[in-house]
């Protein structure tokens, strides 16, 4: 009998692929995970009126609830699909240990903070005219969204609640009111 699909990759080429992309995806975060620290080195009130606070584990729980639960069905997806593809169990394996270290890369506490020029989060720096405060905010985190980015627009800072209003009200100063609640 002919093999109608030798025209697709082997099982372990996709299987090395799939995991050395994954690597690279939790490398570039962990590398904007340790400039946080170097970025936003104080907290609190600072000179040139910057504002700068860090939030705690369960903050970040709650911050990125929606990612961890994709980041669950990305660890037991795979082991459904090994018998079928032919895969070697090896690259699931390899697969959860990498999403286990961004599952921690993603609760570590995060240092924000909000500048004249820039806000910074999640060991980025996002310049205020690419940001826009959503009209309707949750009540335990502020929710910007980075315009142009679609899907991924949404950008959710975490942090006490005396921390986030600090930080609401130093946004809402920068952005001005036309340009905190501008609609999509």
């Amino acid at each position: 009998m002919t093999n109608t699909m030798s025209w697709l990759p082997k099982a372990e080429v996709v299987g090395a692929s799939a995991v050395a992309i994954l690597a690279i995806i939790v490398a570039w975060d962990a590398f904007w995970l340790t400039r946080q620290r170097r970025d936003v080195p104080e907290l609190g009130f600072l000179q040139n009126d910057i504002f700068a606070w860090e939030s705690e584990p369960n903050q970040e729980l709650f911050r990125q609830w929606a990612n961890l639960a994709t980041l669950a069905a990305m660890m037991v997806l795979p082991y459904a699909l090994l018998d079928a593809s032919g895969t070697p169990i090896i690259y699931a394996i390899v697969w959860d240990i990498l999403l286990c270290l961004h599952v921690f890369s993603l609760l570590v506490p995060k240092r924000y903070a909000v500048t004249k020029t820039h806000l910074f989060a999640d060991g980025q720096r996002y310049e205020w005219d690419r940001l826009r405060l959503q009209q309707r905010q949750p009540k335990s985190r502020i929710l910007l969204h980075r315009r142009g980015w679609g899907p991924f627009a949404p950008l959710p800072l975490g942090g006490t609640y005396h921390d986030l209003e600090l930080a609401k009200v130093a946004i809402q100063g920068i952005l001005g009111p036309e340009q905190s609640h501008e609609e999509q």
